[in-house]
């Protein structure tokens, strides 16, 4: 195992370091920088340049990426373009509410899509399993966007009630803050509880199918049991990676539901710094994904080891 991990950890360092090109390089290639965003039609070529120099932008570009790697190395991203404050102090706030929505909405599908998938897989072809693939066909087919619009209308046309608008941390009012997500947590929900549903489906389907299920069944173990003990426990290593691609997918898809509920997390504030062109951001908050995504691989890699000693060879 640390033979393992030491491998992965050098890997998943190289593979950061590709990123952070990647996303220097598409940065960059955005249309516009912030020197023309401030200075628009009117300004001259002495204050420009001058703009230039003061943001580095005079600089070639692997100039400007090697400095900013340089001080990401350290910590340090950067100060924003815009607002003055430290990137990482920005990001990591943002980031705090999205991964908070996002772990949210992984408990919740993860309780309902897994028991639904188990009931579907054993009950395939029966009025039940034909009720729960009806769900998981409509949800995989809804856009995300159009539900959170959908659910917002129901709530406020039909309870009179629409949710706070103004973002309250977990440790300042818990109650509140619960509240303020329950719609994002809905609007994210649905469709990964029908993913892992029909992900878990079809598992379930396979594993019905093999001799020792049979033979369970024909001495007589409960059916709960042997989807309990048996079934469950084979399915775990698939079931473990689907979970955090759904929790990247999540993660990384916040944008339109954060912006939709006005909820400060990552994907607003990477929306509002694309519009302003304040990069420092941009690069933070991409980065801060694609280490989140890294990790998120880096722990389930570890984990469905853990679980199946057979993979440890």
């Amino acid at each position: 195992m640390a033979r393992f991990l030491l491998w992965r950890s050098a890997a998943a360092l190289v593979t950061m370091l590709l990123a952070s090109i990647v996303v220097f390089a598409m940065v960059r290639a955005v249309p516009g920088d912030i020197v023309e965003t401030m200075m628009g039609q009117m300004g001259s070529s002495e204050g420009e340049a001058a703009l230039r120099r003061f943001f580095g932008l005079d600089q070639p570009v692997h100039v400007q990426y090697l400095d900013w790697l340089g001080r990401v190395v350290t910590g340090d991203f950067g100060t924003s373009w815009r607002q003055g404050s430290p990137v990482a102090t920005l990001v990591l706030n943002a980031f705090a509410v999205s991964f908070q929505l996002a772990f949210l909405v992984l408990v919740l599908s993860s309780l309902v899509g897994v028991p639904l998938g188990l009931v579907a897989g054993y009950r395939a072809g029966g009025a039940l399993d034909t009720a729960i693939q009806a769900f998981n066909v409509l949800f995989l087919a809804t856009p995300v966007f159009w539900l959170a619009l959908m659910l917002l209308f129901g709530a406020s046309t039909f309870l009179h009630w629409s949710p706070p608008t103004i973002y309250m941390g977990p440790l300042r009012a818990l109650g509140q803050n619960l509240v303020i997500l329950l719609l994002p947590m809905l609007s994210l929900a649905f469709l990964q509880i029908a993913a892992y549903a029909q992900f878990v489906r079809q598992h379930v389907i396979e594993a019905m199918r093999q001799d020792y299920v049979r033979a369970l069944r024909a001495r007589g173990v409960p059916s709960a049991a042997i989807l309990r003990r048996h079934v469950l426990r084979n399915i775990l290593v698939p079931l473990i990676t689907f979970m955090g691609l759904i929790f990247i997918q999540i993660l990384g898809g916040v944008v339109v539901i954060e912006s939709l509920f006005g909820l400060p997390g990552l994907g607003r504030l990477l929306v509002n710094a694309l519009y302003a062109r304040d990069f420092p951001v941009v690069q933070g908050a991409l980065v801060m994904v694609l280490i989140s995504a890294i990790l998120i691989n880096l722990l389930v890699d570890v984990a469905y080891r853990a679980i199946d000693p057979r993979l440890r060879t």
